[in-house]
């Protein structure tokens, strides 16, 4: 077992017969401050170089909620572009980690998803989760957008359901929603039940040939390679935004909601 604890949250992980497991946690419903992305970005790359390694299994501590995105506390302290900029790009290291990752990734998504969350999951190779797993892109809501993990959404659900998050920002849509968009392979009505499911696949994959499933996942990932740039790019869209007069405001009215 590996554990870095970082501003009262961690990143974990454990391999065990070919199969590892990164789990992240932090006590703000899973919401993920950027050094916390950083640590899981740079984990899912030593993890994926890892020969012992066949499959892994991204999950997050907690039974309630999977990921609420970036840490709001870091969004609302933003002063300079290049901090938003940096900011922005926490879940854009993390995408790009898990679409560079030579392994194929199984998402467990067990509570709800907002924002860098949605995108996190869409970022997996194959993605369970809970009847409890809705899901929401709620940065318009807050005057920026979802630029960042828009690209992972729409590869994952098409633009038409993507734009519908994007644009009904404050709106959660249902596990059974997400599913039929291709978000989640399968919903399960218990976490036993969901991960008794991950933990047959794992072990399926863990048996499969190494080579036949990394080029299986570079054919799967095609059309992406531009994402490095791509993504940071998004991310300045974001930096610029959040200073302007209309997002201030608009953080600061959901503050005191």
């Amino acid at each position: 077992m590996s554990e870095t604890i970082i501003e009262q949250g961690s990143v974990e992980f454990l391999i065990e017969n070919g199969i590892a497991t990164i789990e992240f946690f932090h006590p703000m419903s899973n919401s993920l401050p950027g050094k916390i992305l950083n640590k899981l970005a740079n984990t899912i790359t030593e993890v994926g170089n890892n020969d012992d390694v066949k499959v892994i299994i991204l999950k997050s501590k907690g039974d309630r909620a999977f990921c609420a995105g970036a840490s709001f506390d870091e969004l609302i302290s933003i002063e300079d572009f290049e901090t938003g900029k940096e900011f922005f790009s926490g879940f854009a290291k993390v995408i790009n980690a898990a679409r560079k990752c030579p392994k194929f990734i199984i998402g467990r998504v067990q509570g709800k998803a907002v924002g860098g969350g949605v995108g996190m999951a869409s970022a997996v190779d194959f993605c369970y989760a809970t009847k409890h797993a809705s899901v929401k892109l709620s940065e318009l809501a807050v005057g920026i957008g979802p630029f960042v993990v828009g690209p992972a959404v729409e590869r994952k659900v098409g633009t038409s359901a993507m734009s519908m998050m994007a644009i009904n920002a404050t709106e959660w849509y249902s596990a059974e929603w997400a599913q039929e968009k291709g978000l989640y392979a399968e919903t399960f009505e218990t976490l036993e039940e969901m991960d008794k499911a991950i933990d047959v696949l794992a072990e399926k994959l863990a048996k499969s040939n190494p080579e036949a499933m990394s080029m299986l996942k570079k054919v799967f990932w095609e059309g992406t390679e531009n994402w490095g740039e791509l993504l940071l790019d998004r991310a300045a869209m974001s930096g610029k935004l959040v200073l302007s007069d209309f997002t201030r405001n608009a953080i600061n009215a959901f503050k005191k909601k």
